[in-house]
């Protein structure tokens, strides 16, 4: 079983050795040359991937993957090891390969290049495509090995990949925060998966519930998740500041509205005996919805007023989604999700694209700019406006001269796109994983870190008598 793993994950490390080698350079400004080597260079570096700019936001986004994302998943009692461990295992691995598959449909698929050139932005690329695949994991969280996760992380990658470059190509829709392409994407991938999945077993065990001091831990991913997420949303947009501060507004102040409509209806669903208890299930997680749900629309001008306004409806989605959607879902569709990210990602980012094809539909496109947000409704090469604008001095990229309603109808349409891409990607993927060959975990060696992690002879008596 562990021969295996480590057999194909180092031989999968020795392909990426490889395709770097072939494909993989430093992008422009990392390039070393007498330009570079003068002593003023510092004022002279592209603004695109000024590492001033970009770093600070990319390790903002770098904490919520390995800190967040990892400890967000250690409420199961056993499992502590397994939920932080592969987190950091998997989103290390896909970051490089990452790079490679995006690289491939976003340079050299659409940019005619012949190689991939690595940036800061790259960089940020490489942990959104890991998130993605994280929420997908908190899905199958405790039900699938390690091989089956490594697996589950190189397709997914090239699912991701596929439909990014339909959004980029094809739809051209505005999702600054990854509402759609990552939220919504890794959500349905992952419930796709776990419908093939689907093992009888897996419910109701005792092994699959937490104790004080791991939800304590959880809370710590909550807590960095919670605070980082405006840089997340934030971390691609151009860096022109006005896009970056209103989408670190807007966040922000959805952050918080989630956060306090989780605390106001998480009573109201934990009556019992008189008592009107907090459910740290939902702390945990409903607070966070008001990130996901922000992040279509976070560089849009909804005003702060529109910022709360999704928050709140977010937070209340998700809090209701942990209550009676979960239950629904295991019992009439057989899709058992672990750690509820149809709760805390699908929803709100399907909720995040609704609220993105309303605003794109309302939207005066003068108010943003030529090459604002949606860069699609500037006119198109070689028309009369786009001549009238040149001449007015206005610098832009030709676009598609889109209206407002039918902008918006491509924002339904990415949306749509992607639950279907990752619906077909996850069921294909489990498909592939679902076999002896993957070492699928017995009843007994789900949600249990026993068989997998060496535990000290102390703690694996402890654990054990939970």
């Amino acid at each position: 079983m562990g021969f295996k793993f480590s057999l194909i994950s180092g031989l999968f490390q020795v392909l990426l050795l490889v395709s770097f080698s072939v494909l993989v350079r430093y992008g422009d400004d990392a390039t070393p040359s007498i330009k570079h080597s003068t002593s003023n260079f510092t004022s002279e570096g592209s603004k695109e991937n000024d590492v001033r700019t970009y770093y600070p936001l990319f390790q903002d986004v770098h904490v919520m993957i390995y800190i967040g994302f990892g400890f967000l998943m250690t409420f199961l009692k056993k499992y502590g090891y397994g939920s932080v461990g592969y987190n950091f295992f998997i989103a290390a691995l896909v970051a490089q390969w990452s790079t490679i598959i995006n690289g491939f449909f976003n340079q050299i698929c659409l940019d005619g290049n012949d190689n991939i050139k690595v940036s800061m932005q790259t960089l940020i690329g490489a942990e959104f495509a890991a998130a993605a695949v994280l929420i997908t994991f908190g899905a199958v969280l405790g039900k699938v090995s390690r091989l089956q996760l490594l697996v589950i992380g190189i397709m997914e990658v090239v699912f991701y990949g596929i439909n990014n470059f339909i959004a980029v190509k094809y739809l051209k829709y505005a999702d600054a925060g990854g509402s759609i392409v990552i939220h919504t994407f890794g959500a349905y991938f992952g419930l796709a998966l776990s419908r093939v999945l689907y093992n009888e077993d897996s419910l109701d065990s005792p092994k699959e519930a937490s104790v004080y001091q791991s939800d304590i831990f959880a809370m710590i991913g909550t807590v960095f998740l919670w605070l980082f997420w405006p840089s997340f949303n934030a971390a691609l947009l151009p860096p022109d500041y006005v896009a970056q501060q209103r989408s670190i507004i807007n966040t922000y102040f959805s952050l918080t509205a989630a956060c306090v409509t989780t605390f106001v209806l998480s009573p109201m669903f934990q009556r019992s005996g008189g008592k009107w208890r907090l459910s740290m299930v939902h702390v945990q997680n409903a607070t966070l919805a008001g990130g996901v749900a922000v992040g279509t629309v976070s560089n849009m001008a909804i005003n702060p007023f529109g910022a709360l306004l999704i928050g709140s409806c977010a937070g209340a989605l998700s809090t209701v989604g942990y209550v009676y959607i979960s239950p629904l879902l295991t019992s009439f569709t057989k899709i058992h999700d672990t750690c509820g990210v149809n709760n805390l990602h699908g929803m709100p980012g399907i909720f995040g694209g609704i609220a993105g094809a309303i605003v794109s539909a309302s939207a005066d496109f003068q108010t943003y700019g030529y090459d604002g947000v949606w860069s699609a409704r500037a006119p198109k090469m070689n028309t009369t406006e786009y001549w009238e604008m040149r001449n007015m001095g206005v610098k832009f990229n030709a676009g598609d001269q889109r209206t407002a309603s039918v902008q918006a109808g491509y924002q339904i349409a990415g949306l749509v796109a992607t639950i279907g891409v990752a619906i077909i990607g996850g069921i294909v993927t489990g498909m592939i994983v679902n076999g002896s060959f993957c070492d699928t975990p017995t009843q007994e060696q789900m949600y249990d870190d026993g068989d997998y992690w060496e535990i000290p002879d102390g703690e694996a008596e402890a654990v054990s008598k939970v």
